[in-house]
């Protein structure tokens, strides 16, 4: 082995020691979240609870917001059966100033934003040519990723900057990389988003904000990617299951990969243990994209 070689090595092990020592102290009962607060848009919708369940059960005290209050409350009350922190609140993601109050009234009582995630539901139209399309369908889908990804992500960072810490999320899928057929608007409106993503890291970057960008080939146990499975596959002439199979065989894991595994990346991300990662696309896409 040649001398630098051997150098890097031993100054890799070298830096692991503290960190191996650090983890043998470390109470499993904090989570890499722990002391966090951290806002969830859309909290209440499938891929929403599964980050918020994540997120606080790895410490972080989750601020669930949503438009319906009931089933906002139900998920509050599952996580606090298993010992999360939870604040409900209806926010309408799509209002500037409803967000703003719920974040000034976040700020009151916790005193510090430090992780953002908007998982709200998009209007959406998938499983047609884009020459059968109307404007107004084709339109949308961007229009609302676009103003709801902005507002809850600046408004966000405003708060996170005064205290020179914090992480911006967002969830895009294989699309905005890898098209297929009859995505309408929703390959492009991801595709904006993880635009939107690296140019809020380079501006938000000095004030230590991070912002990443999450990006999945669709969770087969997600009510929505379910349904848009059965979209394309109906345009491809063939069954749900048989369309699913397609998918996950042009995978190198030979599957997609479920809510469980988005939400524990989303963990990992928003988490000090990934504190040099910005401006990137993390690949959830069990390898059907290679970067």
């Amino acid at each position: 082995m040649d001398s630098s070689r051997r150098d890097f090595l031993a100054a890799g092990a070298a830096a692991a020691l503290p960190l191996a020592a650090a983890r043998a102290t470390q109470l499993p009962s904090q989570g890499l979240l722990a002391g966090k607060v951290a806002v969830v848009y859309g909290a209440a919708g499938s891929m929403g609870s599964a980050i918020s369940r994540s997120f606080a059960a790895e410490g972080a005290h989750v601020l669930l917001t949503g438009r319906t209050l009931a089933t906002l409350e139900k998920l509050a009350a599952e996580i606090g059966a298993h010992g999360g922190k939870t604040t409900t609140a209806v926010v309408n993601a799509f209002d500037r100033e409803a967000i703003e109050n719920h974040l000034a009234d976040a700020m009151k009582t916790h005193g510090r934003i430090d992780v953002s995630f908007n998982l709200v539901s998009l209007r959406d139209s998938q499983g047609e040519p884009l020459t059968r399309m109307t404007a107004d369908k084709f339109e949308a889908t961007i229009a609302d990723a676009m103003r709801t990804q902005f507002l809850t992500a600046t408004a966000a960072a405003r708060h996170m900057a005064a205290r020179r810490n914090g992480v911006i999320l967002m969830l895009t899928a294989q699309v905005a990389h890898k098209p297929y057929a009859g995505s309408g608007g929703f390959g492009v409106a991801c595709a904006a988003m993880e635009g939107l993503c690296r140019q809020l890291a380079v501006e938000l970057g000095p004030d230590n904000i991070r912002v990443i960008a999450l990006r999945s080939s669709g969770s087969p146990d997600a009510p929505g990617v379910s349904a848009a499975i059965a979209e394309h596959a109906k345009l491809a002439g063939v069954s749900r299951e048989e369309f699913a199979a397609r998918i996950a065989e042009k995978t190198m894991l030979r599957h997609m990969p479920k809510m469980a595994e988005i939400a524990n990346a989303a963990v990992l991300m928003a988490s000090d243990r990934a504190s040099a990662i910005t401006a990137a696309v993390t690949n959830l896409t069990c390898g059907e994209i290679a970067d």
